[in-house]
């Protein structure tokens, strides 16, 4: 096992191209998530052998096997067999026989998400065992972990030995249970500290960036190979990574600065997370304030059942999101829920309102847009959900909380704590937002009710295609245009106001 980018593939197609000068007669089988990754690592490995003199005596000769499905080294003798074959995992691998089996990145986050599916993945590389040659096979699995639950866990109890090859020296080497890499334990011997970056492709800067983008618990599986997440890592969204803040319904800070301090611990708070997961207050705001250049309400229809109709505004400023409203209402079509999802646009100036369409095949949006047309007209737009819930809502919130990047008006706090009080005892803290937030794991089904922060999730989704724009640069740029003004004002009053003829600053200079 190693960490994403590392070079799996590379290595093991150059090696590939080894065993073929060391032995042309060796047999080998390459099985892929997909018979294009597998025929990617075949035409790989024939590139080495066309682009290296010292290889191309390996180029198969007229009359053998040559393809990209299969291809046979030059020197090899007859057989019905192919020097090197590549294959799906789901294709057609029994009735061939091999010295060498390479399982590379048979493991996807599509075919193994679910327990059914890696079930069947196991049943699948069982076909291994019948298809290498007793005597002298080999079978090797190249990957990474995707899931928690990843098959390569399993491998031990049927005779492989595994070594693994994270991104960083762990701090904790024991969770590996003796499976380091000797290269590793090699670098830890010669002093290299926990955290060290192993590879200097993938220095410091880099791995802090990846983690950036795939969120704690998705470095830790990818990139430091942990596929037995604690229960801290298995809840991967904190309370601790929001930054709570009073915020004016039209404008914010243009900047600010995150830091999980006792000084800002928000005690004041009730805490609806995990045992020493607390609300905290920015350890530093800037004084320039600016107007959101952007509001959105996503709303989660439900239908008569327990769920809600769930909505979360979200507005932007400078690459930064701010989450203004978040709550929910027990039933869907009611007229009353609808007025009341129409004020609240209205009272938080909504420039669009985005409807989950997956309920009620897009009856709720036709209910929706005559209220919204007296109240507070705004256009109303659709959006349909793919993939697991569960995953999409955390693929799209931790790299987000990860960054700091979501700010939380304390008023939303507030209003959804007391929103659960009036329901009834038992199960009502399932309703809250944050509840949902810190409880939602990988796991399908893992809440009872996620409605609330779906509808976040949701808003969050719709400006994460602004959020590319720098936070610092954002800022900086803001302050430029608040000197270029207070110049002008100040050469206004030192020179009196521009003549009409001549109104550009460097004339009047």
């Amino acid at each position: 096992m190693a960490f994403r980018g590392v070079g799996k593939s590379w290595i093991y197609g150059a090696f590939v191209a080894w065993r073929g000068y060391t032995n042309p007669d060796w047999k080998m089988m390459v099985v892929s998530a997909s018979k294009q990754a597998a025929d990617s690592l075949s035409m790989f490995v024939k590139k080495i052998i066309d682009e290296m003199p010292m290889l191309q005596h390996l180029r198969p000769r007229e009359g053998q096997k040559d393809s990209v499905v299969m291809f046979d080294f030059g020197p090899s003798r007859t057989s019905k067999d192919p020097s090197v074959k590549s294959v799906g995992i789901t294709g057609q691998i029994t009735g061939s026989r091999a010295d060498e089996i390479i399982a590379d990145d048979i493991e996807t986050t599509n075919n193994s998400y679910t327990a059914q599916a890696r079930e069947r993945l196991l049943e699948l590389i069982k076909e291994f065992s019948a298809v290498v040659k007793p005597e002298s096979g080999y079978i090797t699995y190249l990957g990474t972990p995707q899931s928690e639950m990843s098959i390569y866990n399993e491998l031990p109890g049927r005779g492989y030995e595994i070594r693994i090859w994270p991104a960083r020296i762990p701090t904790n080497p024991e969770k590996y249970a003796g499976r380091l890499a000797p290269y590793i334990l090699k670098l830890m011997a010669n002093g290299a500290m926990a955290g060290d970056p192993v590879s200097p492709r993938f220095p410091e800067h880099v791995l802090r960036e990846k983690e950036a983008e795939y969120g704690r618990s998705g470095f830790a599986l990818q990139f430091m190979l942990d596929s037995s997440l604690s229960d801290a890592d298995r809840y991967p969204l904190k309370l601790s990574d929001l930054i709570v803040f009073t915020l004016d319904p039209r404008m914010a800070p243009v900047k600010f600065v995150w830091a999980a301090g006792p000084d800002q611990v928000l005690e004041d708070l009730p805490n609806p997370g995990m045992t020493g997961d607390r609300f905290h207050s920015p350890m530093w705001t800037a004084r320039e304030m600016a107007e959101f250049t952007g509001s959105v309400m996503f709303i989660d229809p439900s239908g008569r059942g327990k769920d809600e109709t769930a909505y979360a505004v979200v507005k932007i400023l400078h690459g930064w999101l701010y989450l203004t409203a978040s709550g929910g209402a027990l039933g869907g079509y009611e007229e009353g829920t609808l007025n009341r999802l129409a004020v609240i646009a209205k009272q938080h100036n909504v420039n669009r309102v985005l409807v989950e369409s997956n309920f009620g095949d897009g009856m709720f949006t036709q209910l929706l847009k005559p209220v919204l047309a007296r109240i507070h007209p705004v256009t109303v737009e659709e959006v349909r959900a793919k993939g697991q819930k569960e995953a999409r809502i955390i693929e799209t919130l931790e790299p987000l909380m990860n960054q700091h990047r979501l700010i939380i008006d304390r008023k939303v706090v507030e209003d959804d704590l007391r929103s659960v009080e009036a329901l009834p005892v038992e199960g009502a803290g399932h309703y809250s937002l944050f509840y949902q937030l810190t409880r939602l794991t990988k796991e399908r089904g893992s809440l009872r009710h996620d409605d609330r922060l779906d509808a976040v999730a949701g808003a969050c989704q719709y400006w994460l295609e602004h959020m590319a724009s720098d936070t610092d640069k954002a800022a900086s740029d803001h302050y430029n245009r608040l000197m270029q003004e207070e110049l002008e004002r100040y050469m206004d009053g030192v020179l009196g106001a521009p003549k009409a003829a001549d109104t550009w600053m460097g004339n009047r200079l």
